[in-house]
């Protein structure tokens, strides 16, 4: 089975990045033949950023991952930005992808709000070239968080349009999303998903928070009226945290809901934030050590884009063939 994923290099990585999709890029590591992993560094152009950050932001990124458990000899690990193969792809992509379908994107809606100065066609044009990350691999499974179904979705059925009118040359990938925790909560507006772009900074919990910042803003977290600690529609910030503590300790929410019965949400919260400051610990202290050498960072990126390189060409080759691109051979 060949496994995709990509993770943008926008800011801190949090929480809910460990738990929705980092978690599910170690268990493809273990499935992968192989397990490719992409620091979307162009995905990253399609909204307002600096230039200048970005480039160290892949790095963080890099680190980041491999703390958490990667290992470029067992997965290959590059960025986006060193393979054309990529925006060569998006662009031919596009000619099979329906303006409508673009128009229904949920992000692209979510997101243009946020843009003040520059609605970028770019951002308009991301799921295509997230489709073209995937399609280039011809990928099987893609580890992602619960917000991106709608975009494998796309992927799927760009696969499927692409192969109805040229000929079968790319597979039609499957998402695989966690049962517990695939979409981490802010802290502070359990409404909206953590995230570094539009939630709220008491709300973010970073893998490289000490421990005590941690348990601080776990503590503070919003809640609901009530006491009871249980899994319901209406009941989103205990939901939320009764979530992160499954994971933390790997048992079951249901296990966690009679373990607190009766407690209360405050020693509740205290034992979540405990827990979470244990799980990240040795995350946050191998990143420490792996970031302060960017020039092996850079090499094990170099090292993965020759890597990817060896699958992406022939693919291009196959698409440019079935599309008439190119000597006529």
């Amino acid at each position: 089975m060949r496994i995709f994923s990509g993770i943008q290099p926008t800011g801190r990585k949090h929480l809910g990045n460990y738990i929705g999709a980092i978690r599910g890029y170690l268990d493809g590591q273990e499935r992968g033949n192989p397990a490719i992993y992409c620091i979307v560094d162009l995905h990253a152009t399609s909204v307002s950023y600096e230039p200048e950050a970005l480039p160290g932001y892949v790095l963080d990124t890099t680190a980041m991952l491999m703390a958490a458990g990667l290992d470029p000899d067992r997965c290959i690990l590059f960025r986006q930005s060193d393979l054309s193969e990529h925006s060569q792809l998006c662009w031919l992509l596009s000619s099979v992808t329906p303006y409508g379908d673009l128009q229904r994107m949920h992000q692209f809606k979510d997101k243009a709000e946020r843009e003040q100065e520059l609605v970028r066609a770019s951002l308009f044009l991301y799921p295509v070239l997230q489709a073209a990350d995937i399609l280039l691999y011809r990928t099987d499974a893609v580890p992602v968080g619960d917000d991106q179904r709608q975009h494998i979705e796309l992927a799927r059925e760009v696969a499927r349009r692409f192969n109805a009118i040229y000929g079968e040359v790319f597979v039609e990938p499957a998402h695989v999303i966690p049962e517990i925790g695939a979409r981490i909560m802010d802290l502070q507006e359990p409404s909206t998903k953590m995230s570094t772009t539009g939630g709220t900074e008491a709300g973010l919990v970073y893998i490289d928070d000490e421990a005590d910042a941690i348990v601080k803003k776990i503590k503070r977290a919003q809640t609901d009226s009530g006491s009871d600690i249980v899994r319901a529609p209406d009941k989103a910030g205990i939901t939320n945290l009764i979530d992160i503590y499954s994971v933390a300790r790997g048992v079951p929410p249901e296990d966690v809901e009679r373990e607190f019965a009766g407690q209360g949400y405050g020693a509740f919260k205290e034992a979540v934030g405990t827990a979470t400051a244990e799980l990240l610990a040795p995350v946050r202290e191998r990143y420490l050590e792996l970031r302060a050498d960017e020039a092996a960072l850079e090499r094990t990126l170099q090292h993965g884009a020759d890597r990817a390189r060896e699958i992406a060409v022939p693919v291009m080759a196959d698409v440019h063939s079935v599309m008439g691109l190119g000597p006529k051979t």
